[in-house]
């Protein structure tokens, strides 16, 4: 559905890269590599949401690296948008529906670090969560979202340079 709103694939895998984690951050040479793209083209598009606010340019010596403008006024709902163009929001509401005791939800993997490679891993930490339903959830939610989603569980909290997709404690 968003790739028909948004031609260009390029500018469609900038937004997932640097929308899906505000942290995220690259440079020019590092996403034509990652794309498998010419730096012609990446830039143009840089430029192009550079100039739209959507993407701060910050300078280190002679490198650029590109990052996600968390005050644009849009930043929430771009986020909210690439969360649901890749499934997040669904896969998200299928967990806490009756998984059990949730305490967190965090992405890991690829997805985390903005590389839509269409496996999403996620490690659901809480205690007596629902094995057999995790089971279901797992193959229903691919059929739903249309990627391959592998679930890690745990009982302990864990730190994790993962995205936070809900926390108990924190509210999110």
């Amino acid at each position: 559905m968003l790739d028909s709103l948004i031609t260009s694939k390029t500018r469609l895998r900038l937004l997932v890269k640097f929308f899906v984690n505000h942290h995220t951050q690259s440079h020019l040479r590092g996403l034509a590599e990652e794309f498998g793209e010419s730096t012609n083209a990446i830039r143009k598009e840089l430029n192009n949401l550079t100039q739209a606010g959507v993407l701060v340019k910050e300078s280190d010596k002679n490198k650029i690296s590109y990052k996600a403008n968390t005050s644009h006024p849009f930043y929430t709902n771009i986020r909210d948008i690439i969360r649901k163009y890749l499934g997040l929001d669904k896969l998200l509401e299928q967990i806490l529906e009756r998984m059990g005791e949730v305490e967190q939800v965090l992405l890991v993997g690829d997805l985390s670090r903005g590389v839509d490679s269409g496996k999403i891993d996620v490690v659901v930490v809480g205690e007596d969560l629902n094995q057999d339903y995790i089971k279901g959830l797992t193959k229903r939610l691919e059929d739903l979202i249309n990627r391959k989603v592998v679930f890690t569980l745990k009982a302990n909290r864990m730190e994790s340079s993962g995205l936070v997709l809900f926390d108990k404690n924190i509210g999110i």
